[in-house]
């Protein structure tokens, strides 16, 4: 399947690493640039050299199974929580230092109220698992430099910083492994306002923000903060947690990291944990091709969903419940119930995971906003999980919207791609699933054709309904469903073949 040579558009505001803002599905598309499948079928892009596409398939296999996890901000940037000087700083709290320029010895000072005795590791894997999540990713360090793990690369930790003196990562892999839940670590290996890497932001849309160091003590050679502070915490982080954990190494603004630099993380990783799922942000340099030099495993769209996924490659959306990342007093712009629903179906649909951030407080305590959401889609996901566990990308495609022949983006001219929100579909061996958002008056509904003939149809949430198929050519014809939607947010009819 061949990508088109347009910009994509997307079903929510445009937005860069670092920059959520989608608040869930929206008829307000814009474009988004999206990459090119491998070039080479038998050697797909991935993190690990030479690696076949059989190899891979088979690495990946868990990962693309469990389509929903967790993502975790936490740190100490929850004790300022995204105000400073008593009043509310624009952008999300996890960027707090950068964006009102705090100078280091002042944001140090938050570490030392910094205490949170309401972390349960319990609670946060039963939290995941109560909404059918498989998998957590937990910021280790953002870009402010805390470490959230005793590290010996630097003080600046939650043991050695905080009257805390415990790591939570720790415990949180100790119990992610008694529930069998998969644990993966965000780290910040370039930007660190602390230890002295790379300051600012790594994309180009925001030059404005690129403001660089803001106090002295942040100035320190790039290579000097690499192979003393993040190469060592790194191979902290794969070798103290077990040989299951992590499972993923999720990577973020690769300001400044050049190939050779680039070049030394990825050797610790395939000497310590090879075969270790890396996403893309590794860094951003790139061939005289222009293709990445670490392309990664998976593609990270952040706070959208990309309206045609992301052919031959592996991806994960991650998104927000609210407006930021860490946790942020005042911010109750939650998505719905439904919006998260909708969300998940959509990007089961074309062929990608969804990882749903939470932001602790810190006291280390989930917010109940999201807490009670999370239950919500995991009782829907009981009933109705198998239309995405394990499934693989709609076989029709035009469901989810279509390209305008005649509406532009006003900045860029290209075409956008307007969604359609009324059913999406997903597969797996001997089902298709149609799952529907807007619910037929008439008990009755079509899709286009399908490869395998039909053996039979049930609701998931009444599977005692009789249905009846009509298979043709041309389509699918379902009739005899209920006047009233089984769910109101989704059903999902169930066809066999």
């Amino acid at each position: 399947m061949k990508i088109s040579v347009l910009l994509i558009g997307l079903f929510a505001a445009s937005l860069a690493y670092g920059e959520p803002t989608c608040p869930g599905p929206s008829t307000t598309p814009t474009v988004m640039p999206m990459p090119q499948p491998a070039s080479d079928p038998n050697h797909p892009l991935s993190s690990v050299p030479g690696e076949t596409k059989e190899q891979r398939d088979a690495r990946m296999a868990w990962w693309r199974d469990v389509k929903f996890g967790m993502f975790i901000h936490w740190g100490v940037f929850s004790v300022p929580a995204g105000w400073y000087h008593g009043k509310r700083v624009p952008g999300f709290s996890e960027w707090l230092m950068h964006d009102a320029r705090i100078p280091v010895p002042e944001y140090r000072q938050y570490a030392k109220e910094f205490n949170p005795q309401g972390f349960d590791a319990v609670q946060f894997v039963a939290a995941a698992k109560s909404a059918g999540m498989k998998y957590i990713v937990i910021t280790a360090k953002h870009h402010d430099g805390f470490a959230m793990f005793d590290s010996k690369a630097s003080e600046w930790n939650i043991v050695q910083a905080t009257p805390y003196k415990k790591d939570p990562l720790k415990a949180l892999a100790e119990e992610c492994r008694k529930q069998g839940m998969k644990l993966g670590f965000y780290y910040s290996h370039a930007q660190d306002w602390n230890n002295g890497g790379a300051i600012g932001l790594s994309m180009p849309k925001h030059p404005e923000r690129e403001k660089g160091p803001w106090d002295k003590a942040q100035h320190r050679d790039m290579d000097d903060y690499i192979d003393n502070v993040a190469i060592p915490q790194v191979r902290e982080l794969l070798t103290h947690y077990g040989p299951d954990t992590p499972a993923i190494l999720w990577w973020d603004t690769p300001k400044e990291i050049t190939k050779a630099r680039a070049e030394k993380f990825n050797a610790v990783v395939q000497e310590v944990r090879p075969g270790l799922i890396q996403n893309n942000r590794l860094s951003n340099t790139k061939d005289p091709a222009g293709k990445k030099y670490f392309p990664g495993d998976t593609e990270t769209p952040e706070g959208f969903i990309p309206p045609q996924g992301f052919p031959g490659r592996d991806w994960e959306t991650c998104m927000t419940f609210n407006d930021s990342w860490g946790y942020k007093r005042g911010d109750d712009h939650w998505k719905s119930t439904g919006t998260l629903i909708r969300n998940l179906c959509d990007i089961a649909s074309k062929g990608g995971n969804y990882l749903l951030n939470v932001g602790p407080d810190a006291q280390g305590r989930i917010p109940k906003e999201s807490l009670d959401r999370l239950a919500e889609v995991g009782n829907w996901m009981r009933i109705n999980g198998s239309a995405i566990y394990g499934t693989g990308l709609t076989p029709f495609g035009r469901e989810a919207g279509s390209f305008s022949w005649w509406r532009k983006d006003q900045k860029t001219g290209k075409h956008l791609f307007i969604p359609d929100w009324k059913w999406r579909a997903t597969q797996k061996q001997g089902h298709l699933y149609l799952i529907l958002f807007k619910w037929p008056t008439d008990g009755k509904f079509s899709v286009p054709a399908f490869a395998h003939r039909i053996s039979g149809a049930s609701l998931l949430a009444d599977p005692l309904t009789k249905l009846t198929i009509i298979q043709s050519d041309r389509g699918i014809a379902v009739s005899g469903l209920p006047s009233k939607a089984p769910d109101p947010i989704a059903s999902v009819i169930d066809l066999k073949y």
